[in-house]
């Protein structure tokens, strides 16, 4: 191929490409980048048709590094964790931390990063941080850091960026998988790859309350899970403590078509790093009661505190009196002003925020499946064990994007019967998979939310289960993205029911509550 073709090739079988990327966060970006700086020709496929609808697009605070200590943030990410994250991933990550954020974000994005008064780089803190290290551009750093990073990879001569594509199905052969199928024919389109690499973000939509984008539905780990790649540690779901509350009447489910300044927005935990504070309806701070680390609590152990102290005095805020909120933080005071937040008294409740599970990968990103690699939200790397750390999710993106795109190349595509798609009229009620959707998350918010009962666990388990069956049933007469993306939705619902059943002790963020509590919350990290 000459360096103006484009980075795939049309056979009378379908597409091929070195190395395929399903997804265009900082992750897939990454494994693109990484890829093409190997030599090899890669295809980014993403449902995305601007950069908004990507997670990273959504991430507020920062960028965590090491700052020159990788000991503290190792000890950290595992104390947040309830001690649960895997050593040696921590090690992975904290070991290429510094040297990614340089060399990608700084020297080739050359991302504007807030500067103190002297001209140094700003390092903020948040939740759980025991020191200053996180990078940030006022609390928007997801957009300031995707936004140029999609441009670079556009005009990277060995990528081709297409998007509103959708991978359906992924093509196996004898536990190897050798591309995906798209939604680009009304039968699905085979596109065939030396190695295919998943980066399709978390399972926001899997709730009515979520940070993440409409279409988080889950889709990787849906694809690897059918192929029957290992998938680890589902239970574990951070809700974000302080995410913008909203009026009862906005509080409608997010692919109900609703206004996007319905949605819930975060309130970065930045703020509360410079100072800002949480008050419940009473006017108290409350936090100092339920942990050592008050406001700066890991989050697991913020939010059920937040939810708490909303069911007995009607509300929480965060009060930002104590910043210079408007011009120190002024996208998210933008935000606040637009939905009528006046003030500095902004009111917060919990909202699923971020998988710490997924696809169970190596210090690669390789995947049980051969040829078949996932980083990003969808992967599972043992980093974050049972509860993340603030601002790590964007730093495990990019680092493992880098080493999974690199240990990705160097395959030759080969060309398997690919699985044929149907595409039959079955006279599909006309809002089925909004219906069945706003089904699924009543059923999450009950039975697998912030606090879950054993049973309310099996009784989801039941219900989810006759949900899919519903959903198979249409699956295989249409290839429709909306019905493909309610399936991916129903199959991670299950995994995650299956794994929260599984597992009968409260650990992170995953709080089995019993009628012998006392209280919902318990500290996590020792005093």
């Amino acid at each position: 191929m000459t360096e103006t073709d484009t980075s795939t090739a049309t056979t009378t079988d379908g597409e091929t490409a070195d190395v395929l990327v399903i997804g265009s966060g900082i992750a897939g970006c990454a494994a693109a980048l990484s890829a093409a700086r190997e030599g090899a020709d890669v295809l980014l496929l993403t449902k995305a048709t601007k950069p908004d609808d990507a997670s990273t697009d959504w991430a507020q605070g920062g960028i965590s590094t090491t700052r020159g200590d990788p000991e503290s943030l190792k000890q950290d990410i595992i104390d947040a964790s309830d001690g649960t994250a895997d050593p040696d991933a921590v090690d992975t990550l904290v070991a290429d931390a510094d040297d990614a954020v340089a060399a990608v974000l700084i020297d080739t994005l050359e991302i504007d990063f807030d500067e103190t008064a002297d001209g140094d780089l700003d390092y903020t803190r948040e939740a759980a941080h025991s020191e200053f290290r996180i990078l940030h551009v006022d609390a928007a750093t997801g957009t300031h850091i995707l936004r140029p990073f999609l441009n670079h990879v556009d005009d990277h001569e060995r990528i081709e960026v297409r998007q509103d594509t959708a991978a359906l199905e992924l093509i196996t052969n004898e536990g190897r998988v050798h591309g995906v199928v798209s939604d680009e024919a009304p039968t699905g389109k085979p596109i065939y790859a030396g190695a295919t690499v998943l980066a399709t973000g978390g399972i926001g939509a899997l709730y009515s309350r979520s940070t993440n984008p409409d279409d988080a539905t889950g889709d990787g780990i849906a694809m690897a899970a059918l192929a029957g790649a290992d998938v680890t540690d589902m239970e574990y779901i951070q809700f974000h403590p302080t995410a913008y509350a909203g009026s009862e009447a906005q509080r409608a489910s997010k692919r109900s078509g609703e206004a996007a300044e319905q949605d819930p927005f975060l309130l970065s935990e930045a703020l509360r790093g410079e100072g800002a504070v949480l008050r419940n309806g009473n006017g108290e701070r409350f936090m100092d009661d339920y942990h050592p680390q008050g406001d700066l609590a890991p989050r697991d152990v913020v939010a059920r505190a937040v939810e708490a102290e909303r069911e007995a005095t009607g509300e929480v805020v965060l009060d930002v009196s104590p910043l210079e909120f408007e011009s120190d933080y002024p996208a998210i005071a933008e935000k606040c002003r637009d939905r009528g937040i006046e003030g500095d008294e902004i009111p917060v409740a919990p909202s699923e925020h971020f998988l710490c599970g997924g696809i169970d990968v190596d210090g690669r990103g390789r995947t049980s499946l051969d040829r078949l690699y996932a980083v990003g939200e969808c992967a599972r790397t043992g980093v974050h064990g049972a509860n993340r750390l603030a601002s790590t999710s964007l730093l495990e993106g990019l680092v493992w994007g880098l080493r999974a795109g690199e240990d990705a190349t160097g395959f030759d595509p080969e060309i398997v019967e690919a699985p044929e798609l149907l595409n039959r009229d079955p006279k599909l009620p006309a809002r089925f998979a909004a219906e069945k959707f706003t089904r699924l998350q009543q059923t999450m918010d009950e039975s697998l939310g912030l606090e879950r009962d054993p049973d309310e666990i099996a009784r989801a388990s039941a219900v989810l289960r006759r949900l899919k069956g519903e959903v198979d049933a249409y699956i295989r007469t249409r290839t429709a993205r909306d019905i493909y993306e309610l399936r991916n939705a129903s199959v991670v619902a299950l995994l995650i029911a299956r794994a929260a059943g599984e597992n009968t002790e409260s650990v992170g963020c995953h709080y089995v509550a019993t009628d012998a509590d006392e209280s919902p919350v318990e500290p996590t990290v020792d005093d």
